[in-house]
């Protein structure tokens, strides 16, 4: 299936060659071939611990903590079950972590969820997995993480009015199109800035608790009285609330995508995820509390950015601290969700489920930059939609089905294939218990939206006669291969791209 590969870098001086119409199948194996001399295309292992979680917590300290506590509030209604909220949702993520540290162990393939989903049920399900990620919550989550970035940036100036929605739009679209460029330019670079921005993202959500205990210190505790009042009944809101949560922890699980370009992946995967997760809870929690010690329930909803409102409540001329802070944050979650989310595609192309020309690599910077720009143009077209919080339930509600359908995976091969060797191998309560909340996370919201629910559905059951027309069919018209072959040829010329494997000429 997937291989991992060492990496040797190819020179500067490189020639692609024209492709022909026999690589229109959808098949890597088929994609045009160069002289074969001694330099490879392949991607590098240069991801230690450090960038491990720089990686994670990149991508959970991105724009979630900072827009889901409204998102929870509106669902719950109440102050004191938000807050359960929060803990069981970094439960949730700790166990469904243990169980991806054990399945990216044993399946060491970059691709996560895609590449754990076809070792254990084949080429349809992962297919509709890439299917739907593509679709639905990978560029919803990068017009997300876009827009979250762009409220930061231009809410101080826009104080005492609404913020204009087309240009937190267009400063959205333009953050997303420029870390596509940084992340195709320079693997090694992006993951040192995001060594920095780890730290600066902690840093913002630390200042955060530290001025909430403060307040809280100064007996202003009035808003967690009868916390637990008005408090929803309705299952389905319940649901929707852990989907803001879950949104919020979301990208445990992405380090696994890159799991080829990650040094001594059986020791550094595991211990990146076992070092992040306690301590995204430990944050997340307390900031929760400082965000409702200082702002009432209807305020925190009626704010666009809470974490600014939340400043210029009690830091007075030094609120600015906040949103710059944010900023960054968002702009770094951003940035490592685009590399990350990347792979995933590359993987899929490589294996032949997507077209030939998003598996290749640029021939000197070995980064995959068809499969970026795809994800770029999507992510544009995802920034259309307006309701924020539609798209985070939207995309968490397929995300969690794909999620129940990986570690249901991890169930199979213990049954399956006993004997292959796992290196980590957690106690089997903590698969099950995971596939059954999930499965509670995907039923119940059926009965309080279920139209969000059942476009979510059409959407991912859409792939299937994609997947036989343009996998399984290999009888395609040949105006479809005339067609598929030019694109082709016209990507490796634009992004001076081969595939991987393939030699170039000095």
């Amino acid at each position: 299936m997937i291989q991992s590969h060492a990496t040797k870098m190819p020179s500067h001086n490189t020639k692609v060659v024209k492709s022909t119409t026999e690589d229109m199948l959808l098949s890597p194996a088929e994609t045009p071939q160069v002289e074969v001399l001694e330099e490879k295309v392949k991607m590098k292992k240069q991801l230690g611990l450090l960038e491990g979680v720089a990686i994670i917590l990149g991508i959970i300290f991105g724009s979630g903590i900072f827009i889901s506590p409204k998102g929870i509030i509106q669902q719950v209604s109440s102050v004191g079950f938000s807050l359960v909220i929060w803990v069981m949702c970094g439960l949730l993520s700790m166990i469904g972590a243990l169980c991806y540290a054990e399945l990216g162990t044993t399946i060491p393939k970059s691709g996560g969820d895609y590449a754990y989903i076809y070792e254990a049920y084949g080429p349809l399900p992962s297919f509709l997995y890439l299917w739907a990620a593509n679709l639905i919550f990978v560029p919803t989550t990068n017009a997300i993480m876009g827009m979250t970035f762009a409220e930061y940036v231009i809410q101080p100036f826009f104080y005492q009015c609404d913020l204009p929605l087309e240009g937190a739009k267009f400063v959205a679209a333009a953050t997303i199109c420029f870390l596509t460029f940084l992340n195709g330019y320079n693997v090694k670079a992006t993951t040192k800035i995001q060594n920095v921005f780890m730290f600066c993202k902690i840093g913002a959500l630390v200042l955060v608790i530290i001025t909430g205990v403060v307040w809280m210190g100064l007996g202003h505790v009035e808003n967690f009285d009868n916390a637990f009042a008005g408090t929803t009944t309705n299952v389905g809101k319940i649901a929707n609330g852990f989907y803001s949560g879950i949104f919020s922890y979301s990208g445990w699980n992405y380090l696994n995508f890159m799991t080829e370009e990650l040094k001594n992946p059986y020791v550094n995967l595991p211990r990146a995820i076992y070092i992040s997760l306690p301590l995204v809870t430990i944050i997340y929690v307390l900031a929760n509390m400082a965000y409702l010690s200082v702002l009432t329930p209807v305020a925190l909803v009626s704010s666009d950015a809470i974490a600014v409102t939340f400043a210029n409540n009690v830091l007075g001329q030094a609120a600015w601290i906040i949103p710059v802070m944010v900023a960054i944050s968002a702009f770094g979650g951003l940035s490592v969700h685009i590399m990350t989310s990347s792979r995933m595609l590359y993987v899929g192309a490589r294996n032949g489920h997507f077209p030939a020309m998003l598996s290749h690599l640029n021939v000197n910077k070995l980064t995959p930059m068809p499969s970026l720009v795809f994800l770029n143009i999507l992510s544009l077209f995802m920034l259309l939609m307006s309701d924020i919080h539609t798209l985070i339930t939207y995309c968490t509600i397929v995300e969690s089905f794909f999620m129940m359908l990986s570690v249901s995976g991890l169930l199979y091969l213990r049954w399956k294939k006993p004997d292959i060797m796992r290196p980590i191998k957690v106690n089997i309560i903590f698969p099950i218990l995971f596939v059954l909340i999930c499965l509670f996370l995907i039923i119940f919201p059926c009965f309080d939206t279920p139209l969000v629910v059942g476009i979510g559905a059409l959407i991912t059951l859409s792939g299937m006669p994609v997947y036989y027309f343009g996998v399984v069919d290999q009888y395609k018209p040949l105006v479809y291969q005339n067609v598929m072959g030019k694109l082709t040829e016209i990507c490796q010329k634009i992004f001076v791209a081969a595939h991987e494997d393939e030699d170039v000429e000095e």
